[in-house]
């Protein structure tokens, strides 16, 4: 025996096994001391620190080339009981799919939405007629200036948004057509400008906004 393995303080004796004892025979041991000292807290510690001091000293053993072979698979054991960290499972990570190699099924169908066109009815058909009605007849009998002209646009842009909103409840939607009306009546506007005859830039804001508030009000009226 090595120094410290024999006498009334060593775990082997006090366990009541061999140096050379198995994994199974310490454990059976522990076991059986637990069950003669009943529900003694002080006495199962003290059972329970000389199983681990055990453990641990056939670990040092095995690592120092002390151990005989024969008990070198109980030493395995020993070796697995007191990491039983290393016996835990880990669950895999899945594989995130990186740059080409990702499957098609892993991105998300993009699908562009086609556009529905009827006339609106009741208080969606005449709201935008008055709203934008009352534009067209500031734009076109009183000639404001040009700055008023603009916080017309913004007003007739907000009332084409809102009554798109109100009609369908996507607001993505209705500003995409509030601002393209916007951006259709000014360019025909100004494709319009020469045939016309139209010389002073007043004008040429007049013309451009009576065209982008008719676009928008056959927008807010048609765009379902």
């Amino acid at each position: 025996m090595e120094p410290g393995h024999s006498g009334t303080d060593s775990p082997y004796v006090r366990l009541g096994v061999s140096d050379d004892a198995s994994f199974d025979a310490v454990h059976a041991a522990k076991t059986e001391r637990l069950a003669a000292c009943g529900d003694d807290p002080q006495a199962r510690a003290r059972i329970e620190a000389d199983y681990d001091a055990v453990l641990m000293d056939r670990l040092k053993q095995r690592q120092a080339g002390k151990i005989s072979q024969g008990a070198v698979s109980a030493s395995q054991q020993e070796a697995k009981a007191a990491s039983p960290l290393k016996q835990l499972k880990l669950p895999a990570i899945p594989q995130l799919p990186m740059g080409r190699a990702a499957s098609p099924r892993s991105r998300p169908a993009m699908s562009l939405e086609m556009p529905r066109f009827s006339l609106a009815e009741g208080q969606l058909l005449w709201l935008p007629l008055l709203g934008h009605g009352a534009l067209l007849a500031w734009v076109v009998a009183l000639s404001p200036s040009a700055q008023t002209l603009s916080l017309i646009l913004a007003g007739g842009t907000g009332m084409t948004i809102l009554n798109l909103l109100w009609r369908h409840g996507g607001l993505f939607k209705a500003a995409f057509w509030g601002f393209a009306g916007l951006a259709v009546g000014l360019g025909l506007g100004a494709l319009l400008i020469q045939p016309l005859a139209v010389t002073s830039p007043l004008q040429e804001a007049q013309v451009g906004s009576t065209l982008a508030l008719l676009v928008q009000l056959v927008l807010a009226l048609t765009v379902a």
